[in-house]
């Protein structure tokens, strides 16, 4: 059995420290100055409660940190100045930046895990993965500690931030992608054509991000589709609605200019151009 405090438990990290709980694993968490919702969420995991976080980080191998992203660094500066000496794993939204300066803060007393949990709170029939950047005996410990749980364990490699960087790279779809779908609801609804809208979309494929080898195409197009971008900002500023990211879409079509027509450069040189901007005019 490995004990260990979550920090702090909200929706998913409740359901993530359940999981642990639930495979004969001690999980403690710390009460004070936490919300009502915030403890029921606990009770209803299997959490033991402690008095105060050194009671919690005396008794723990391991410090799972799952809170709200602004926190993160606060949270992991708390444990560094308690002198906690386990293994730090820092599970959090965050940029690799900041996956770094969170890294410096409890080294050298704690061994550091990058990670990313990408899915939904697990539980009943909804599992998640949970992505380890690091030492690779840290992740085995974690593999263990989540064995036959609805939490699947990933190495993402041994550079701390690979993982940080996953998420923010599904992320930056997956959330972008939906504010986006509301955006143009709303420009649709506001002219009556919400319905056709929605027939479009539903003939279309819905897989873009799981199929990078279709980029190039895109970066082919793109000549054409940036000044598109900008007729969409128009309309969108028209109707009152954020036109910003249709006017992002057009700056960043601008990189690939250069690859005009060219539909069979490698997805490499396309994702380059990309990256470093030197393909624009």
């Amino acid at each position: 059995m490995t004990t260990l405090t979550v920090l702090h438990p909200g929706a998913m990290g409740a359901a993530v420290a359940a999981q642990a709980s639930r495979s004969g694993h001690q999980v403690l968490w710390v009460p004070a100055h936490r919300s009502a919702a915030t403890q029921e969420r606990a009770r209803k995991a299997g959490l033991t409660a402690c008095p105060s976080l050194v009671d919690a980080l005396d008794a723990s191998e391991v410090v799972l940190s799952l809170c709200p992203p602004h926190a993160a660094e606060d949270v992991a500066v708390s444990v560094a100045q308690h002198g906690f000496t386990g293994l730090y794993v820092e599970a959090n939204a965050i940029s690799p930046q900041r996956m770094e300066r969170i890294a410096n803060a409890v080294r050298p007393a704690s061994s550091v895990l990058d990670g990313a949990v990408i899915g939904p709170p697990p539980g009943d029939q909804r599992t998640c993965r949970l992505y380890l950047a690091g030492d690779a005996r840290s992740v085995d410990l974690l593999r263990s500690i989540f064995q036959g749980s609805r939490v699947q364990v990933e190495a993402a490699g041994d550079q701390v931030g690979a993982a940080s960087v996953l998420k923010m790279s599904f992320a930056a779809f997956q959330k972008a992608a939906r504010t986006l779908a509301a955006v143009s609801h709303a420009l649709a609804d506001s002219h009556g054509v919400a319905d056709l809208l929605t027939a479009e979309a539903q003939r279309m494929p819905a897989d873009f991000l799981s199929n990078p080898r279709d980029l190039p195409g895109v970066a082919a197009r793109a000549w054409r589709w940036a000044p598109e971008m900008h007729e969409a900002a128009e309309t969108l500023r028209a109707s009152s609605l954020p036109p910003q990211m249709a006017e992002a879409a057009a700056a960043v079509m601008q990189r690939w200019e250069k690859d005009k027509d060219q539909y069979d450069l490698p997805l490499a040189e396309v994702l380059t151009h990309l990256r470093d901007g030197s393909h624009a005019h």
